[in-house]
């Protein structure tokens, strides 16, 4: 298979983009051009690698042609910086989940910024979602809870992190009054973080629930916390997220149990300088918060 680089940059370049035009326009081509470089691809691999939708979007055979033109972009920027060409500034995309965003990854990323030019491209997604990512070569990385290793890749371990069940004692006395029971889980209104989230069901059918309660859907971290910490619902809560309330007697621990989530560190199986650093300072953030256990 003989494709020329600048046209598997074009692919990626319009799934990017989500349209020809603005593909078009990054690499400072014509509309025509973009298209016809993707035919040339689809003629030599003998099928369709691009959904033409709005957006648009590769298909499962255009997936690893994606992923291919991304890791060539990568190479290419370390042997530029390794013969001490002036190589620009890497985008580096990655995929984490939204409580590891904003309790430990950031400063991992601040220390690679401060050693490499680099910028990142994150994608927040689920835990269990993050993984389809990085097998559809959108990403180079992604913390995950995913063990095996998506094709192409290597998996290794960051860590669990562990979420304990709390309301308010307000929220508590009036659904939780005899403790927690089927019908109280049944009933009692929750929050989930998107619609994917199943820490909460989980934890509700440990203690009997067979049925979903009512719940509030609030995607965004610190609100999702919020609704919790002033009586919208009960939920699952991290470490430093809750011992103040608990403390001063406005925030109750439903149950002794936790639920605990395994997170994974999974990237590319390449050998990239750029990207052993992103793993060290991954893996280093997380061995040092209290978040991660």
């Amino acid at each position: 298979m003989d494709i020329p680089f600048e046209h598997l940059r074009t692919l990626a370049a319009a799934v990017d983009a989500g349209t020809l035009d603005r593909a078009a326009a990054r690499l400072g081509i014509t509309p025509s051009a973009v298209s016809q470089r993707i035919r040339v691809i689809e003629q030599r691999v003998g099928r369709v690698v691009l959904r033409r939708t709005k957006p648009v979007t590769a298909t499962e055979a255009g997936e690893p042609l994606v992923r291919l033109a991304r890791q060539l972009d990568l190479l290419e920027h370390d042997a530029r910086a390794a013969l001490g060409d002036d190589a620009g500034s890497a985008v580096v995309p990655l995929a984490v989940n939204a409580d590891s965003l904003i309790t430990w990854f950031l400063p991992a990323l601040t220390a690679v910024t401060a050693a490499h030019p680099v910028t990142f491209d994150l994608h927040r997604e689920d835990q269990e979602r993050t993984a389809q990512l990085l097998a559809a070569g959108t990403v180079m990385a992604a913390v995950t809870s995913q063990r095996d290793a998506v094709a192409g890749c290597v998996s290794s371990p960051l860590g669990r992190m562990r979420y304990t069940a709390i309301a308010t004692r307000g929220f508590a006395d009036r659904w939780f009054p005899q403790g927690l029971g089927r019908a109280a889980l049944e009933a009692a209104p929750r929050v989930d973080f998107d619609r994917h989230d199943t820490l909460q069901s989980a934890f509700a059918r440990r203690h009997g629930a067979r049925r979903d309660a009512p719940r509030h859907i609030i995607s965004a971290s610190a609100e999702f916390a919020q609704a919790i910490t002033i009586g919208l619902g009960w939920g699952m809560l991290l470490p430093g997220q809750f011992e103040a309330g608990v403390a001063d007697g406005s925030l109750v621990i439903l149950a002794d149990d936790t639920v605990e989530v395994p997170l994974f560190w999974q990237r590319w199986n390449l050998s990239s300088p750029l990207l052993e650093t992103v793993t060290t300072a991954v893996r280093e953030a997380a061995e040092r918060s209290p978040a991660v256990g």
